[in-house]
Formats: C-alpha cells, structure tokens, sequence
C-alpha cells in the first residue's frame, strides 16, 4: 500500500531491486537497534522486523533501550534479542498497543563527545558495528556524526586503554542505516514516515466523533492537530474531513484571513450546513511569522455569533501518537526494517550513510545527509517567508494536497446550473460498494462545477442509466460525502451488453461527452465493454476512464484500489481482537478466513499486518505437506513461549483445503501442544453476525468508515480522471460540438503504479486479465509472500526439520518435482505457468534446506528437464547445486 505525502526526489535514490539473500550468510555480524526521540506507531513492526531478518541471516541483535541515552548508559540497557522477544509486539508497546517496547528517549549527554565516547565504548563490549536507527532527523543527524567520528573514538578509547588493539581491529568500521519514525512525516526523501499514517487514523476518529456534538448543537470546533513546523497532518486531515478551513505553517492566510474565515464559515451555515470544522496545525503563523493559535481563530470567529454558533477548541495533542497502528505503518515497518539490515551487510567503509525510504510504492535508499540537508532548507524557506518555496520543497504531492484542498473549499462555488458553455460529464459506480467511493464523486462533482462543466450523477449502475435515473450534481449535493462509506449514488453488478442499445440511447438523450465509471472489476469490465462497442454505437466514442474501487485489490493496471486499505485495516483490527480473546488461555491457533475471491492480497498483506503465521492464497498453491509443515512450526512457537498463533486463508484458496479443514487439522494434529478455533471475516464489526445472522455476508466487509488514505487517494483520483478526462475532450471535440473519440487511448483505467498515475487503454489490460478467476496475472504482492514467510520462522523450526527429516523432505519435492513435469507433458504447458507451479515448491525449498541438489526423474521428457531446471535456475537466480535463496525483496 502506498500514501501520498510529502518527499523530495533524491537523484541518488537506490531502488530496491530483486536480490537473492541466503540464510546464514551474516553469521559472525552484531547488529545493534534502538528507537530515538519521539516516539510513533509502528515502530514495534520496524525493530521486529531488524530482529528477525537479522537472525534469518546468521547475525547476532542486540536491544538498546531508551534510545541514545541507553546506548551511552550500557549495562542493561543493552541486550541481545532473540526470537521470542519480538513475538507479539507488532501492536504494542510495553503491553500497550503503538509506540516502542524498547523505549525512547532523548539524550542531552550524547550531543557532547565525552558521551558518545562512553556510547562506542558500550557498542564495541558487545561487538555491535552496525546500528539501526529509527527515529527523526535530529537521531539521524546523530548517528551519523557518531559514524564520522567512530574511527578517533576508538583511538581515544584505545589510548585510554578502555579496549584492547584486538577489538579495535575488529570494530574497525561503523555501519549506520536510518528510518524515519515521525507522525509529522516531515523528512525529505520519503512519502511517509513510520507513525503518519496511525496519526491521521487517531485524527479522523477525533473530528468523526467530534461532527456529531457539533451538528447536534450547530458548533463550530477548532481542532488542533500536531506537526511542528510541517503542515503534514492538517492539510491530510482538511480533506479527509472536509474541514471549513485549515492553517499550515508552509502556506500561511493572506492578508485579512480573519474576515476571509468568518465569510467562509457564514457562506457554509447559509447553504444549510449545520457546522464547521477549523483545522489548525501546532506551527501555523502569518504571512509576518506571528504564530496563529487556536484562541486566535476562536475570537475571529465571533462576529458570526449571529448565527447562533458556539465555538469550542480541542487540542487532540498526544492522543495522535497513540494507539494500535494502522495496517500501513505496520507493513511499512516490516519493509523497512528487513531492507534496513540488508542496506547493513552491503555497506562497505567507503559508502554512504543511508536511510530507507518510500518512493511512492517503491522501497529506495536514499542518502542521510542529503535528505536532512533538504529537510532543514524547508525551515530555512519559511524563516525567510518564502512561502512557495518551502510548499515545493516539501513535494509534489503535498502542493496538490494543498491545491486540491483550496479548490475543494473555494469561498464562492459557480453557480454552474446557469452554464452553458461548459462540458457535460457523467459519474456511476458498476460493482459492489466500498469505502472511497463518496468522496471519488464529491471531488469529481466539484473539480467539473469549479471549471464550469455541468455534471450528471447516474444513479443504481447500468440499471439507472437504462432506466433515465440520472440527476444533475450541484455543488452543496455532495456536502459531507467523504467521511461517508457505500456509495450514495447507488451502484449494481449489472454489466452493459445485454442493454447496450438502452445505454446509447440515454447517452444520446442527455448529449453526455465523458464518463467516470468508479468500481471493481464490474466496473473495469464496463468500460471495456463501451470501449468495444464504439465501431457500432458512434454515441460511445466519448472519452471514458474507470477508477478501480473494490476491497479485493484484483482489478489489472493499478497496485491500490479503493476500499482496499479500509478493509485491510479492519481485518488487521478484528484479528487484534480475536487474538486478545484468547488472553489467559495458553497456546490457542485461531484460523480466519478474510474475502477478496480469488485474489490474495487481503490475506497477505493482512498477515504482514498482524504477524500472522501463515497465510494460505490462491496464487501460491499448498497441499497437505506444506499444511502438515506449518503445524510443525508451530508446536516449535508454542514450546518456544508463544502463546497465540494466526493463520490467514483466502477465501478461494483451495476448493478442497477450506477453512474448516484447516482447523480440524490444526486442532487435530496440535491437540497435545495447542487448541485451535476458526473464524470468517466477512464483516466490518466481529458481533454483527450475531445480531444479524441472515445478513448476505459479501455485503458487509464493505461497509465502515473509510481510512485516511482511501478518503484522500479518492479526492485525488477523482481530481486526476476529471484532470485526464478534459484533455480528451479537447483533444476529440468536432467543431459542431460532438465527441469522437475513437482510439484505445481515450478509453482507460486510472492506477496508481509505485508513484506514478498510469493511465491504461482498457483494450490493453485485457491480455493482462485472469477473465475466469477476476484477477491479475501480474500482482506486485507476491513479492512480499517471502517476507511474510520469513519473518513468522523461528530458527528453532528450521535447524529441527533439516536435521530431523533431510531425506524425507528431499524425498517428497523430488516426488513432488516429477509429478508436475508428468503434468506439464500431458498438457503441453507454457512456461509462464511452469514458473507459478514450481513457485510453491521453493517455498519448501527455502524453509527446509540450506544445502540442496535438485534431480529430476530419467523418464521425464529431456525438454521438461530442461525447462524444469530453466525455471529453477530463474527464480533462485543461482545455479542449481548452490544454496537456495529467498527473494525478499521486489518493487512495491
């Protein structure tokens, strides 16, 4: 999953690309990780993450706690992690969810050299010359001070005879890497920091809760939100919102902003509204530097007394540094810190101090100091009132943030039903509901009337555009849409080619020249279908776009759907729950089954999301031995010390190995070391289906409240279609006022590919397409599947299962390995389905060997042979005799 935020592009930046690492191959490196400065949700997932990617290559890690000032202090303070240690802590912190088990703190001792000479001294008694630092710029700036200056440390330290030439020699040379842990996502270089995301979800529920006392009594509230000098959090949450007015520190109110607000809020009341919401963030000033504070816009806001306001202030302060993270800061921690190790053990004494960072949906490498560098000019920018300045430094994505908003919240909206020179546009949904896709409409609707455009809502699908149920969208309409789940201009399955004479007609009958087609596969489908109709109906030669919403992820041309997040969010949440029910009973398997069809995204990502076990997809087939393996694994957890495990299936998985099955397995197979219970999510709240146990459950995951991102990754999409869709218009419009748009250009799908907006002919994707199974035939996050196995296997499982069953494993891939080639003769297969076949076998492979020969039986045909070990060879990137390696890492 990616979020839009603010970066600066590094020209430096070193993607992620796909690398091969072998187990054990660090043996002999010590890895020191510690969290400094303030603290952030997701911080626990990052340093899991360190521990258990560095055990899976053979390093020793150690704990620093309480941040620098433990590292100066030594002693306990610093202490080698196992395992165990991190089991459990993905959604807590010190037995409460967020935050870091390991403490953080600030240290004034270690600013000064005499401390830093005490802290080299602590790391080099422990033999750790490789640190991991999660925290802001401040413990980055630190660290690599503390890196410049290691090599005269430890002369000094030698000279004082505090270490001998021997651990001198050894400890030559100091490794750092960085992640940035911050809720004000103010660092250069990366789209979000670990901890943005979870604010922003703290921050909505805030101002959702606080909308209903403020429509009850007809208040205004003025919510103030954290960031320092980054503006960040409040002009997310000014959208997100749908908040009357916002004040950042970047782009301060011009000239009299206090006769601008109270008009602005007086212009909300007079259309009916019976609130406003004022977003102000920590650091926000005038156009002068003055500080703007709450009791300020509070006394600006009273000459609109008249209209019978109260306004009150709230201060949410560190309640958005709080609770369980967010599904995204946790996989963004997982990703993180695996990649964080790996940077580690590549660095050499002549490179660079990096800090890893999201690009987009791409995991980069990105220069420490270049990024601080741009990080502090920020600050110098607005110290100088060079206002612009600092928004393009911040980024691209939050100077759209920012114009988005103020386009969105214009004081004076057209009167656009009096226009007459203006394209005429139309919205529908084809598919199931999903969270986004109100506020997708509400940003559609107003881009179209801020320019002048009349814009049609076509209400309940396909059915309501053959039935004439079409409305035009006013301004005021779509008030209050963002917040809101479903979809309120109704939306149905129903697909276009059995009515597609009724459709032409309406199009003609109301001369509508573009469509916005929001939806799932269905609605992907449609546009598809319009686009090949065109020979045959001139009225559909209009330029079309579909924006993919559905909370199974399966639509081909994007990475991220609407309705996705929210959904993952709340499996994340409801599998917290479920875990926690088990507290006070020892050892308890529970099995969840999560929808999305065929399709294995909600399934894999929510695994990484909740440090789940196992999780069993479609898209990599498993059988009975990898079933009869995990179960293994985990009596290994149980006798371990850990209590609870989590197994994820698809609901599509396997036909045969359903969910029920699993559990009897497990209950069955585990029933000396551990219980098992089994639970379908297929609702947004764990105790509906007791209070309505007849409701169809494909209606209910759908439902709930939208996330941050899919509110805001709603507005933007819309914002950018609209944006797509006028350059069609100008580019295919006939002088007597008619549209022909007749190439596979005009009708796209709009997808969010790494960073990038892609807009894809439909026509194209086809080819691209599973018809039978609604999926993808390329899905990004596959290349997370490695990760997610390998940070859920202990070392314990591993050293057992080698040294207890070698010839037995080796005996069942071979036969395993045969079987699929005698399959891949009779079907005359293609290589591209080879690969996924033999993808299911590495994963054996990877688990169970560290030393690995693979043979093929005589009979098979020399061709598949030769094909067989092709594959192989691919995808282990190795020769076959070598070790086999586990790709981890990908494009994201």
């Amino acid at each position: 999953m990616s979020q839009v935020g603010s970066t600066c592009s590094a020209d430096t930046a070193v993607p992620v690309r796909d690398t091969r690492v072998a187990k054990g191959s660090q043996k002999g490196k010590v890895i020191g990780v510690f969290t400094s400065g303030g603290d952030s949700q997701g911080m626990n997932a990052a340093v899991r993450a360190v521990v258990r990617m560095g055990l899976y290559l053979g390093a020793r890690v150690f704990f620093i706690r309480e941040g620098y000032q433990g590292m100066v202090d030594g002693g306990e303070y610093i202490k080698e992690a196992s395992w165990v240690s991190v089991s459990g802590i993905i959604h807590k912190a010190s037995g409460l969810p967020g935050g870091t088990v390991i403490g953080s703190a600030r240290c004034s001792e270690f600013r000064k050299r005499e401390g830093r000479l005490k802290a080299a001294c602590n790391l080099i008694q422990n033999g750790i010359t490789n640190l991991v630092i999660i925290g802001g710029d401040g413990s980055l700036t630190g660290a690599n001070l503390f890196r410049q200056e290691w090599a005269s440390l430890l002369e000094e330290l030698l000279k004082e005879g505090k270490i001998t030439q021997d651990q001198k020699d050894k400890c030559s040379h100091l490794n750092i890497v960085g992640m940035v842990g911050s809720i004000d996502n103010d660092f250069c270089g990366t789209d979000m920091t670990i901890g943005t995301d979870t604010a922003l979800h703290r921050i909505m529920e805030a101002v959702d809760a606080i909308v209903t006392t403020a429509s009850s009594h007809r208040r205004t509230f003025i919510l103030e939100v954290m960031g320092r000098h980054c503006g960040y959090l409040a002009i997310v949450a000014a959208l997100a919102s749908e908040a009357d007015f916002v004040f950042i520190p970047e782009w301060p109110p011009e000239g009299d902003w206090q006769t601008i607000l109270c008009d602005k809020l007086q212009q909300e009341r007079n259309t009916g509204q019976r609130l406003n919401i004022i977003i102000l963030a920590e650091g926000a000033q005038d156009r002068e530097g003055n500080p703007i504070t709450a009791e300020m816009i509070r006394k600006a806001s009273l000459p609109s007394c008249f209209l019978k306001q109260d306004t009150r202030i709230t201060v949410l302060g560190h309640v958005q540094r709080g609770g369980s993270p967010s599904a995204f800061d946790r996989i963004l921690g997982c990703r993180m810190g695996a990649e964080a190790v790996l940077a580690l053990f590549e660095a050499t004494p002549g490179s660079e101090a990096c800090v890893v960072s999201l690009d987009g949906n791409q995991a980069v490498r990105v220069p420490l100091m270049q990024c601080v560098e741009k990080t502090q000019a920020v600050a110098k920018s607005m110290a100088n009132k060079e206002w612009q300045k600092a928004v393009q430094l911040r980024g691209r994505s939050f100077e759209r943030n920012l114009q988005t908003y103020r386009m969105l919240t214009r004081l004076k909206p057209p009167k656009i039903e009096k226009a007459t020179e203006g394209y005429r546009m139309a919205v529908m949904h084809v598919g199931a509901p999903c969270c986004g896709m109100n506020a997708a409409v509400r940003s559609f609707v107003r881009n179209c009337l801020f320019r002048g455009d009349i814009v049609y809502g076509i209400h309940d699908g396909v059915d309501g555009l053959v039935e004439g149920n079409i409305t035009i969208m006013k301004w005021h309409d779509v008030s209050g849409w963002v917040g809101q789940g479903g979809a309120f201009l109704g939306t149905k399955r129903t697909l276009p080619g059995d009515v597609m004479e009724q459709v032409v007609q309406r199009l003609r009958e109301f001369k509508i020249q573009a469509l916005l087609v929001i939806g799932g596969f269905e609605g992907y489908h449609t546009v598809l279908q319009f686009a090949e109709a065109r020979e045959k109906h001139p009225e559909l030669r209009i330029p079309m776009v579909a924006i993919p919403a559905t909370i199974s992820n399966n639509v081909p041309g994007t990475e991220f759907s609407l309705g996705a997040d929210t959904a993952l969010n709340e499996i994340t949440e409801i599998c917290d729950r479920i875990r926690q029910s088990a507290q006070g009973t020892k050892r308890r398997v529970f099995v969840v089954e999560t929808m999305g069809g065929y399709c294995g995204y909600l399934a894999t990502l929510a695994g990484l999301a909740g440090g789940a076990d196992a999780a069993y997809i479609y898209e990599e087939p498993f059988g009975i031995k990898e079933l009869m393996g995990d179960v293994q694994h985990m009596q290994v957890k149980m006798s371990e010390g850990v209590q609870r495990g989590l197994i994820l299936r698809n609901e599509k998985a396997n036909e045969n190995y359903t969910t029920d099955f699993i559990y009897r397995l497990y209950a069955e197979e585990g029933k000396d070391v551990f219980t098992a219970r089994q639970n379908v999510l297929e609702c947004s709240c764990p105790t509906l289906p007791l209070l309505l146990p007849n409701a169809p459950p494909k209606l209910l995951l759908q439902g709930g409240t939208p996330s941050p991102f899919d509110r805001n990754f709603g507005t933007k999409t819309a914002t950018r279609a609209f944006e797509w869709l006028v350059l069609q218009l100008k580019a295919n419009l006939k002088p007597d006022g008619t549209v022909n748009a007749t190439t596979p250009e005009t009708a796209c799908l709009l997808g969010l590919i790494r960073r990038q907006y892609s807009f894809t002919p439909v026509q194209d994707l086809k080819t691209r397409t599973d018809w039978k199974r609604r999926l993808s035939r390329n899905q990004w996050w596959l290349d997370l599947r490695p990760l997610l196995s390998m940070l859920a296997t202990s070392d314990r499982y591993l050293r057992e299962m080698t040294a207890k069953h070698p010839l037995l494993i080796e005996q069942s891939i071979s036969e395993d390995i045969e079987e699929v080639a005698y399959s891949m003769c009779r079907i005359g297969t293609t290589e591209t389905w080879w690969l996924k076949q033999v993808r299911g076998l590495l994963r054996i492979l990877s688990v169970h060997f560290e030393d690995a020969e693979l043979t093929v039986s005589s009979e098979v045909d020399t061709e598949v042979n030769i094909l067989l070990k092709q594959a192989f060879s691919y995808i282990l990137g190795a020769p076959l005799k070598k070790r086999p390696v586990m790709a981890i890492r990908g494009h994201y």
